[in-house]
C-alpha cells in the first residue's frame, strides 16, 4: 500500500478558476501526482494519488491559500498508482445539477457526522425521536455495490435528475429527519440545500460522506463496497480495494466470478453487456472512463 489516495472539495466562490488551472496542473506534474481537479466558480473537487511526500507537498501547498486551509481531506491506500493520467479540467459546477438558485459556496448546508448518525441508526430514531430516513443521491450503478440499509434509492442516471425527483416525493418525509448522503459529500451538500429550497424540513447531509463514515466508524449499518472514480472502482468498509471492477461499455460493477467468465473482455465488455449493441451515449463515455475515471 504505497500509494496514497486523496478526495477533497470545497465550495467556495472562485472569482477566476482558469488563472488556477495551469499553476496546479504544473504543480501536481512536478510533484508526479495523476488524477482529477475540478476547478469552476462554485469552488474545487479534486481526486488525486501519489507517493506519500508528494502528496503533502501539494496540500502544505493548497493550504497555503487562506480559501483552502481548511478544507477537509479524505485519505485512503492502495498497492497501484489507480490514475491514468494528471487531468485539471474547468467546469461551470464541481458536481452538476443545473441549478443556479443552488449556492453551496454561500452557505453550508446542515451536516451529520459520522458518529451521531451511526447512533442514530443504533437507536432507531434521532436524538428528538423523530424517524432517520437515508436517502442515497448517488447513481443507480453505484448503489448496486453497496449502500446503507433501507437507504431510498431513486435509481438516478445522473445527479442532474435529483431535483425533479426529489420535489415529487417530499410528502414521503414529512415528520422525519432525511440524511442524505454520497461518496464523498458533494452530491449530499448540494441536495439538502435544495431539499430545504422546496421546503423540506429536518434534513441533514452526511458528513464526508460514505468514505468518511467508514474512516470513523466503519461498515456499521451499511451493506456492500463503496464505488470509487477511479480504477480501484470500490472501496471496502476498511477503505481497502475491493476486488470488483467496473465495465467501462455499460458502467456495470463486474465481480470477481464475473470477471471469470468469456463475456469478460477488459475495457470492451461485461456478462452485464455482451451482445447487446453499444449506444452512442454509452461509447462516448467508455472513452471518457478509459482516460480518466470522473463522477457525472
Amino acid at each position: 500500500m504505497s500509494i496514497v489516495n486523496i478526495a477533497a472539495y470545497k465550495f467556495i466562490a472562485l472569482e477566476n478558476p482558469a488563472a488556477m488551472r495551469e499553476p496546479l496542473l504544473t504543480l501536481c506534474e512536478s510533484l508526479e501526482l495523476r488524477g482529477t481537479i475540478l476547478l469552476s466558480p462554485e469552488g474545487i473537487n479534486l481526486f488525486l494519488a501519489g507517493a506519500g511526500q508528494s502528496i503533502g507537498a501539494f496540500l502544505a501547498h493548497l493550504r497555503a491559500d487562506e480559501r483552502f486551509a481548511d478544507m477537509p481531506v479524505k485519505e485512503s491506500l492502495s498497492p497501484e498508482q489507480p490514475f491514468r493520467r494528471m487531468l485539471v479540467k474547468l467546469k461551470k459546477e464541481i458536481i452538476t445539477m443545473r441549478m443556479p438558485v443552488i449556492r453551496p459556496a454561500e452557505r453550508r448546508a446542515p451536516v451529520v457526522d459520522a458518529a451521531t448518525l451511526k447512533r442514530w441508526l443504533d437507536q432507531g430514531h434521532d436524538d428528538a425521536g423523530r424517524e432517520v430516513m437515508l436517502l442515497d443521491t448517488r447513481n443507480a450503478f453505484e448503489v448496486d455495490v453497496g449502500t446503507f440499509e433501507g437507504a431510498i434509492d431513486y435509481r438516478l442516471h445522473k445527479f442532474s435528475e435529483f431535483p425533479e425527483v426529489i420535489a415529487a416525493r417530499r410528502a414521503d418525509f414529512a415528520g422525519k429527519t432525511v440524511v442524505s448522503f454520497c461518496t464523498g459529500g458533494i452530491r449530499c451538500e448540494k441536495a439538502v440545500l435544495h431539499m430545504e429550497n422546496i421546503g423540506m424540513d429536518h434534513t441533514y447531509q452526511l458528513e464526508g460522506g460514505i468514505l468518511k463514515y467508514f474512516e470513523e466508524v466503519g461498515g456499521a449499518h451499511y451493506r456492500g463496497d463503496c464505488f470509487v472514480f477511479d480504477y480501484r472502482t470500490a472501496l471496502t468498509p476498511s477503505l481497502a480495494p475491493a476486488p470488483a471492477v467496473q465495465c467501462f461499455a455499460c458502467r456495470a460493477v463486474v465481480t470477481a466470478e464475473q470477471q471469470q467468465s468469456p463475456d469478460y473482455v477488459p475495457g470492451e465488455r461485461c456478462p452485464h453487456c455482451a451482445g447487446q449493441p453499444a449506444s452512442g451515449e454509452q461509447r462516448t463515455g467508455r472513452a471518457a472512463r478509459q482516460t480518466q475515471a470522473d463522477p457525472a
